[in-house]
């Protein structure tokens, strides 16, 4: 089975590499597609917030749309090293959910994974318009990784 692994160049997108690496049998899977897609005419840079070159140094960032996307997909990639299957690096330009189903069409993968909230308004409210539409027209079954969820405060006086 191929599997397309999407990321936006945030921690969650890392996350739900990870994740997937922590109960999939590498013996299964055949190849793995990792995708990050850049939106054309954009008016905010692709944020790479997880390669070793960005650690460190928030806020920067000098280079191009595509080198910050490359040091996203370099760094997802990494959490596949030495797992077994062979690793595809792709930088696409367009729709991001569009880009991600199309990977997925063009690469017969049995599953896609995606990260909820990368960039959306919440973390914790919205599953994020990419994911969504990812879940609805992909031609495989979606994996939606949610961040993990923030410890809740208690109130003070109570137990």
């Amino acid at each position: 089975m191929h599997v397309v692994v999407a990321t936006d160049g945030s921690p969650q997108s890392l996350a739900a590499a990870r994740h997937l690496r922590s109960f999939a049998d590498p013996q299964k899977i055949t190849g793995i597609s990792v995708v990050a897609v850049i939106r054309p005419l954009a008016s905010v840079a692709f944020a790479d917030e997880i390669s070793e070159a960005q650690q460190g140094r928030a806020g920067e960032w000098t280079g191009s749309f595509r080198e910050a996307a490359q040091g996203a997909v370099d760094a997802v990639a990494a959490v596949f090293d030495g797992w077994g299957p062979v690793v595809d690096r792709q930088i696409r330009s367009g729709s991001p959910a569009g880009e991600i189903i199309e990977a997925a069409k063009e690469s017969g993968a049995g599953l896609v994974v995606v990260a909820a909230g990368g960039r959306g308004l919440s973390d914790s409210f919205l599953v994020g318009s990419t994911a969504e539409r990812v879940q609805h027209y992909a031609p495989c079954p979606v994996l939606v990784v949610r961040p993990a969820p923030h410890p809740r405060r208690t109130e003070r006086g109570r137990a």
